[in-house]
């Protein structure tokens, strides 16, 4: 077989007692006769022999599109400040920009929350549809907005449908992609966001030109794009499988075995024959789903120290992020004078740097090991924010240095915040994997992200750029703290299987 000689480096240090044996029966048996609730299984083992294939590339390309939607949305909702500011029938001030924004992701928050709970219980692939379907309508609803009141309402709704796609997705793309390309697939998935954001960028460039279009008619077709790009999404998804893994937990065997099956023959060009080749088993007793009580006593019990990191890694990019971020062209408008349809021309850069950062740094997390990286990029961030802070302050930055600036910060910005996704998706067990992410997500968007975009809305409208370098030092002040706390806890997941991270708690001795 051309992919064997790999399989006992991925599940070196491996806590589990695996069983590595010939069979002539099905790659999943009962482990006891007096408990058919008990598999013995190597779909795991299976899945990360493969080498890499169409198939992983189809993966990532259907589901990796959730972070371009992301990335669109909140580009426009960047470069469309001015126009909504101009519109003649919205008139919004800084601070309604900002309380929009925040919405869009207490939307986002509530989103996974509510839809990660039910990844782990009904299956990752149902979730996909339905929160694509609300991203869909709340998208294209937006687009009809008359006041503040229905245009923050239908951002929260927009936001719900983005934030249930990260739980599903994150924990679809852990469980299908083999252990040796988990690191980088994930940090460039997530920097995709920055295709989504020159896209959007493009878009206000053409959408915002007062020349072709009128004031309130450009920023409503820029959120018709977003729709559009959604229903292609929506049709790629249709032959996405469900997770093997979820499913050989969640007493569906036979499903899980015939899903890998069809895998390796589209990857191999044949089923895996276990008279020819053997793979480490595990022996897992099935469950229908996972009470709450026991996630809470698996994220702030067993593994507490994960979760300070991962809530730590949350926090500071979603702060970070989204308060310069969904601030950006306030920034550029009012202390730059950059007129609003030309904000699309300065993201543009500032995009190209922020996707080529988990392009070219994503490998060395896989190689130089994850806690090297992710404290590395979160400390360079934090201490770069604050140095461009000071110079934005002193009035020594033009729009142009200003956005080279923040192309260099968000260059180890990028594959920073993209780890925190990785982190939290690897490094609990697969019953509590989108809970995890949700739960995460949630109170680090909660508590750095929703606030960010309100308060650095209230700093601009001050007019003082001292207002704005102390969030920047706030900003900067939360990253340098979560890489100190990475340096210490973070786990080294590198090319080791889900199941030697975190072992399933469905995992019988």
């Amino acid at each position: 077989m051309p992919f064997s000689r790999d399989i006992p480096h991925w599940f070196d240090g491996m806590d589990l007692q695996l069983t590595k044996r010939h069979s002539t029966a099905a790659t999943m048996a009962p482990a006891r006769r007096d408990d058919d609730r008990i598999i013995e299984t190597s779909i795991p083992s299976r899945l990360d022999a493969l080498p890499w294939s169409g198939f992983h590339t189809r993966v990532v390309m259907a589901l990796g599109i959730t972070w371009v939607l992301d990335g669109l949305e909140v580009t426009l909702a960047g470069s469309l400040s001015g126009a909504l500011k101009e519109s003649p029938s919205l008139h919004f001030s800084n601070f309604d920009v900002g309380f929009a924004n925040s919405l869009y992701l207490a939307g986002a928050v509530l989103g996974a929350l509510g839809f990660g709970w039910l990844t782990d219980r009904i299956g990752r692939r149902k979730l996909f549809f339905i929160t694509l379907a609300l991203y869909l309508s709340a998208t294209a609803a937006t687009a009809l907005s008359w006041n503040l009141a229905s245009y923050a309402l239908f951002r929260f709704l927009t936001g719900a449908g983005i934030g249930g796609e990260y739980t599903a997705i994150n924990s679809t793309i852990q469980e299908l992609v083999p252990a040796r390309y988990r690191g980088w697939t994930d940090l460039v998935i997530n920097g995709s966001f920055w295709v989504g954001a020159a896209i959007g960028a493009a878009s206000a460039i053409v959408l915002l030109d007062p020349h072709l279009l009128g004031p309130d008619l450009g920023w409503r077709l820029a959120y018709l794009t977003g729709a559009c790009l959604g229903l292609v999404v929506f049709v790629m998804r249709m032959w996405i499988p469900e997770s093997p893994r979820w499913l050989m937990i969640h007493g569906r065997p036979e499903e899980a075995h015939a899903i890998v099956e069809e895998i390796e023959k589209s990857v191999i060009g044949h089923a895996h024959d276990p008279n020819q080749q053997a793979f480490p088993k595990i022996k897992l007793r099935m469950r229908d789903h996972t009470p709450l009580r026991e996630v809470v006593r698996t994220l702030f019990v067993t593994y507490r120290q994960r979760s300070l990191v991962g809530l730590s890694l949350m926090i500071a990019q979603a702060f970070f992020y989204n308060a310069i971020f969904f601030t950006f062209a306030l920034v550029l408008t009012d202390f730059y004078g950059i007129p609003a349809d030309h904000i699309g021309w300065y993201i543009l850069p500032f995009a190209a740097g922020n996707f080529l950062g988990p392009l070219m740094l994503g490998r060395l997390f896989d190689t130089l090991g994850r806690r090297t990286m992710i404290t590395l990029t979160y400390g360079v961030s934090g201490v770069l924010l604050a140095l461009s802070g000071y110079l934005f302050s002193v009035g020594a930055l033009s729009a142009e240095t200003q956005t080279i600036a923040w192309m260099v910060i968000f260059f180890f910005a990028s594959p920073a915040a993209s780890s925190a996704y990785l982190t939290v998706s690897e490094t609990f067990p697969l019953e509590v994997r989108a809970l995890a992410i949700a739960l995460f997500y949630a109170i680090g968007t909660g508590i750095g992200g929703v606030v960010g975009p309100a308060l650095f809305g209230a700093l601009i409208d001050t007019g003082s750029r001292g207002s704005v370098f102390a969030g920047y030092l706030l900003g900067s002040g939360l990253m340098i703290a979560a890489a100190l706390i990475a340096w210490r806890y973070a786990v080294a997941a590198e090319r080791r299987p889900l199941e030697s991270v975190a072992r399933p708690l469905a995992f019988v001795e």
